[in-house]
């Protein structure tokens, strides 16, 4: 099973620690937010990584090379320009293969096992979704979890509002179809979620959003006083 590490945002709200770093070589605990995930990965056998860049993204290359320093393999989806979550996916496709990836989003750290994604069975689903309770900057959260499905407000299911961990599996036929450009992923599992197609479950574990300088500092004195050990 391949994976894919979302890395091409422009980082705007860690300004300006990300006016000369990329955010996913922002580092905690000694380590780039990106490592922890790449060797997260690499303990679990995956043995190729997708990584997509924009924003300083030949800094990213430079610091991860080849991903050998890792044990994987690194393949490197360079946009130029962001193409956001759904574009970045579809540019990589042709790295990506045929079968179902776990995708990772670069600015979040979390202790969670990632080794049940790997037994993920799709079937018919388009997508699994792992989902965490709605951290204080984000108190409405973005989906909800019923029964072992994800589904969009608007549907009115009876269950836990949750947010979206930024941890998935993810079927390229979800992209069937579509051109390559600027676009967002939230539509897309928005659509799935009203065919019942998208499968979730709760984060086991501590999860972080990276999102700004204050909660990177929050952090990282977090794991070096052992708090997540």
């Amino acid at each position: 099973m391949k994976a894919m590490i979302l890395a091409a945002g422009l980082g705007n709200r860690m300004r300006p620690l990300t006016l000369h770093t990329p955010k996913p070589l922002l580092e905690v605990g000694d380590k780039p937010l990106i490592v922890w995930h790449i060797e997260k990965l690499a303990g679990l056998g995956v043995t190729e990584i997708v990584i997509n860049t924009a924003w300083l993204g030949e800094k990213l290359a430079q610091a991860l090379g080849d991903g050998s320093q890792f044990g994987v393999k690194i393949l490197w989806s360079h946009e130029g320009e962001g193409l956001e979550t759904a574009g970045g996916i579809i540019n990589a496709l042709p790295l990506l293969g045929t079968e179902s990836f776990i995708l990772v989003n670069g600015d979040v750290w979390t202790t969670m096992d990632f080794a049940p994604l790997l037994k993920v069975e799709l079937g018919e689903n388009l997508a699994h979704l792992v989902l965490v309770d709605n951290p204080p900057q984000h108190p409405q959260g973005d989906f909800s979890l019923a029964e072992g499905k994800a589904y969009t407000f608007e549907q009115n299911v009876q269950g836990e509002n949750l947010t979206f961990s930024g941890v998935s599996v993810i079927h390229p036929k979800m992209f069937d179809g579509l051109e390559q450009g600027k676009r967002p992923l939230a539509p897309l599992l928005k659509e799935a979620m009203l065919e019942n197609k998208v499968s979730a479950s709760k984060l086991i574990g501590d999860w972080v959003d990276v999102g700004t300088p204050e909660r990177l500092v929050a952090l990282d004195a977090a794991i070096r006083e052992g708090k997540y050990a």
